[in-house]
């Protein structure tokens, strides 16, 4: 089956590669409408993520507007504070992960919502050391990040926040040293959660390893 792309309206080019870019890695993003005071803090989940380059060490995120056509959330803190905290949230989480997709007036929280409502399953957050931010307490990885650039797509609604990170939290728990005495990250403790088409999630099975040649 071949399919023309040129074809499709983008609501099916949408649904068509949501399906087959799989599994995606999700940036589940902190950020702050005010650094200072009393911090309204937003968390949002956004699948169109991925590592640019480690030199310097950037990442970036696809974000696209809100229904009524105006910037989310997460692109407006980061524009106005130029902070971020990436979060891998693991498979337990995709619960809670799918809450934080909801689309809420400016000014309200996710993390705030969620408390509220009492189920139990609440989100709890924890300094990050250094950073103006705090990051989610239950996650074991996270990124402290700073603004590196915004680049808006001409004639499409997605904008790609370039963002270079500046500090890590990994659990250590996840975590040992290698025969090189390099830090081994263990992906089978992180478990981490990932997104496939329409409302699919995935998690990982055990982890195997294939050398490279040299």
């Amino acid at each position: 089956m071949i399919i023309d792309f040129t074809a499709y309206t983008s609501s099916e080019r949408y649904h068509l590669m949501t399906q087959t870019l799989i599994p995606r890695p999700i940036a589940w993003a902190l950020t702050a409408s005010d650094l200072s005071g009393d911090k309204i803090l937003n968390l949002a989940p956004f699948s169109y993520f991925t590592a640019v380059s480690s030199e310097p060490a950037l990442m970036m995120i696809s974000v696209g507007k809100k229904p009524s056509g105006e910037n989310k959330d997460t692109l407006s803190n980061v524009l106005e504070n130029k902070k971020i905290v990436i979060h891998i949230a693991s498979s337990a989480q995709a619960a809670l992960v799918t809450q934080t997709a909801a689309t809420l007036e400016l000014g309200e929280s996710e993390i705030s919502m969620i408390r509220s409502q009492g189920t139990g399953k609440e989100l709890s957050t924890a300094d990050f050391d250094g950073f103006d931010l705090p990051r989610l307490a239950d996650c074991d990885i996270a990124y402290a990040c700073e603004l590196f650039e915004v680049k808006h797509i001409e004639n499409a609604s997605q904008v790609l926040i370039f963002v270079e990170i500046k500090q890590v939290y990994i659990n250590a728990d996840s975590t040992s040293r290698d025969d090189k005495q390099r830090l081994k990250i263990h992906a089978d403790k992180i478990a981490p959660l990932a997104r496939l088409g329409a409302n699919e999630y995935t998690g990982i099975t055990s982890p195997f390893t294939v050398q490279r040649p040299k």
